[in-house]
């Protein structure tokens, strides 16, 4: 690849960095009452059968992220190539914002319109949605080197997700309230989502500046479906370079597809096998998120003590002591302890694997190895909501409770094997060059 053409540049300023933490406080409202807390259990209750709506829960989630990992390297190379970032943006959260209000029309009284059955209704306006929401976030991300430098591009970025489980918060109390006053209106925190993520979402995109075009004389007059292809395929070819990332990248792959798909059923789970009710789940996802936000911080000093390979072997036993305790859990006082025990595990492994991960490369080519972790995650989580649906198919006949157990029994599994894998992983040096492949196989640190 060519040089880069020099097209001059933007200057950020204030307005346009909270513009930038505007977005994300918006967008949580669909990752929490979407995604995690609320429509989950709803979609169960138009399927019918408890069982057979956790399995298709977990392969909508599948189709989603598998036509997002898809997709992924083009839209970073439309981030990049055409310097059309904000229309972009604009079109995939529009997409989001408009599928998710249209869940409010759902009904559990009607079981079919225009001939289709409504779970499939609420099956298609998901996948959509949610399309829209993972749609829009590499044109997101794509600001941050834009607004940041590289002495503050950590705190902006924590700033952003900080605003994030704000908005999270403020969420989960607006669907709690109209839980408890509005009980005959079930769909209605749905609305609520899509007007809260599109009331904070239009100053956002505002606020942002479009830059000019990222292009390499090499990629004149070629498609951007090459082009995103062609990026992709360069960088993963230079992975090898990197003594010890191959494995870590295995590693992440694993933890990273558990942590998805814990978060995913957190709140099927609570309510088959703990009896939580819609309410009680909305206070245990706040719960998690408190939990979350001193469990980043305060194992980001630890790391920074003891190293983030240790770190984030800690976490990763968390995890796996979170999941033991739920499958022999039987009280309700269980599913709070796991709920705050994997909060701290949720903040503390996924930014100490970020910590990590740029560990291995240099500062030049922090970029670009960042779009492959980004897409090793989304590939990730394509599989565990699969892995887990399919067991709980497999289980069904033993009840709806013992079932969600054995399935995350075999998440629990995945913890186990991506934590044996980085063990085996030499504790990186910044930037560090590839030397003899068979040090990658020593334990030390």
């Amino acid at each position: 690849m060519g040089e880069q053409q020099s097209t001059g540049m933007v200057p950020t300023d204030r307005r346009e960095k909270i513009a930038w933490y505007l977005f994300d406080f918006a967008n949580t409202s669909f990752t929490v009452l979407i995604v995690t807390a609320l429509f989950p259990l709803y979609f169960r209750t138009l399927v019918g059968d408890p069982l057979v709506g956790g399995t298709l829960w977990g392969y909508a989630g599948s189709i989603t992220m598998l036509i997002i990992a898809i997709t992924s390297p083009v839209l970073g190379a439309m981030a990049d190539y055409t310097g059309a970032k904000k229309k972009f943006l604009s079109f995939y959260t529009a997409l989001s914002i408009v599928f998710t209000s249209l869940m409010f029309f759902l009904s559990d009284d009607l079981p079919t319109f225009l001939g289709v059955d409504m779970w499939m209704w609420a099956f298609i306006l998901f996948v959509v949605a949610n399309i829209g929401f993972e749609g829009a976030l590499p044109f997101y991300n794509a600001w941050l080197p834009e607004i940041s430098t590289e002495e503050n591009v950590g705190r902006i970025s924590g700033i952003g997700y900080a605003a994030g489980y704000v908005g999270a918060m403020l969420t989960i109390i607006i669907a709690l309230v109209s839980y408890i006053m509005l009980p005959d209106y079930p769909t209605l925190p749905f609305l609520f989502a899509a007007i809260f993520f599109l009331v904070f979402a239009i100053p956002s995109i505002i606020g942002l500046k479009e830059r000019p075009a990222s292009q390499f004389p090499d990629e004149e007059g070629v498609s951007i479906v090459t082009i995103g292809f062609r990026r992709v395929r360069k960088t993963i070819s230079k992975i090898s370079d990197y003594e010890g990332l191959p494995r870590f990248l295995a590693s992440y792959f694993l933890f990273s597809d558990a942590i998805s798909t814990v978060i995913y059923y957190a709140a099927i789970f609570g309510a088959a096998v703990y009896g939580f009710s819609t309410e009680l789940i909305l206070i245990f996802f706040a719960v998690t998120q408190l939990a979350a936000i001193p469990g980043a911080f305060v194992f980001g000093y630890i790391a920074d003590s003891i190293g983030t390979k240790k770190t984030l072997m800690i976490t990763l036993g968390i995890w796996i002591v979170a999941l033991l305790i739920a499958f022999f859990g039987e009280a309700q006082i269980i599913w709070w302890t796991v709920g705050m025990i994997a909060g701290v595990g949720m903040g503390s492994s996924q930014s100490t694997a970020r910590s990590m991960y740029g560990q291995f490369i240099p500062e030049e080519k922090r970029t670009e190895m960042f779009g492959i972790y980004a897409l090793s995650g989304k590939f990730a989580a394509i599989v565990g909501p699969f892995i887990y649906a399919t067991v709980l198919a497999l289980v069904s006949s033993l009840g709806e409770a013992m079932a969600h157990r054995i399935a995350m029994l075999s998440i629990l599994g995945v913890f186990v094997i991506a934590l044996l894998i980085l063990v085996k992983v030499r504790q990186p040096v910044m930037g560090e060059a590839k030397v003899h492949l068979e040090d990658d196989m020593r334990p030390g640190m």
